[in-house]
């Protein structure tokens, strides 16, 4: 691992609860997450209006998943010029997401390297070591969901290969191991420890 990988994953650790207010969408669950602006309005960024611009840029400060790198850049474009508002809508912001993007892969492999998950770490150093906006936001989307669950199937395994599980516990673990990345989850979370027996 790289020292300043390190110095990040240390760093990101020790700033788990404040970034915990400050993730992106993957962390509530939602996979809405536009990099264009165009979304949000018909008409082209170069086209807009000063007051459409501010418009653009205050919907995406009122979005609750917008972290602290977009509400930072984003504050910033509103107090300049318009044109600095289409410059952030155009390509800021954009830029802003990939840091806030960048630090919740850090977060995550952070804890994934404190859990011995082993196909979590493997994805996030790939999408760091990419390090493209498009690389991380695919590994938050998708790519995490993915890894932490062959992380899961792993765990659950294990529990099966214990001898002296009960049988319900041995069913269930059956049963979780075939179910949906969610199911697997929810498993090892809780359903393990709800099984009587």
């Amino acid at each position: 691992m790289r020292p300043t990988r390190a110095a990040l994953i240390v760093a990101a650790t020790a700033l788990t609860p404040a970034l915990l207010f400050a993730t992106p969408a993957f962390a509530t669950g939602s996979t809405a997450m536009s990099t264009t602006v165009t979304a949000t309005s018909e008409t082209p960024v170069d086209e807009m209006s000063e007051e459409e611009l501010r418009i653009a840029i205050l919907r995406i400060l009122a979005d609750e998943d917008s972290g602290t790198a977009v509400v930072r850049e984003a504050s910033k474009a509103l107090d300049g010029t318009a044109e600095d508002m289409r410059n952030f809508l155009a390509s800021g912001y954009r830029i802003a997401q990939a840091e806030d993007d960048s630090v919740a892969v850090v977060r995550i492999l952070g804890l994934a390297q404190q859990n011995g998950d082993k196909a979590v770490v493997r994805e996030a150093n790939k999408a760091l070591d990419d390090g493209s906006p498009e690389a991380l936001r695919a590994f938050l989307e998708t790519g995490y969901r993915i890894a932490q669950a062959e992380d899961d199937r792993v765990a659950v395994v294990r529990i099966l290969a214990d001898p002296t599980i009960s049988d319900a516990l041995r069913a269930a673990a059956e049963e979780a191991i075939d179910g949906t990345p969610e199911e697997l989850r929810y498993f090892l979370e809780v359903g393990q420890y709800e099984v009587d027996g």
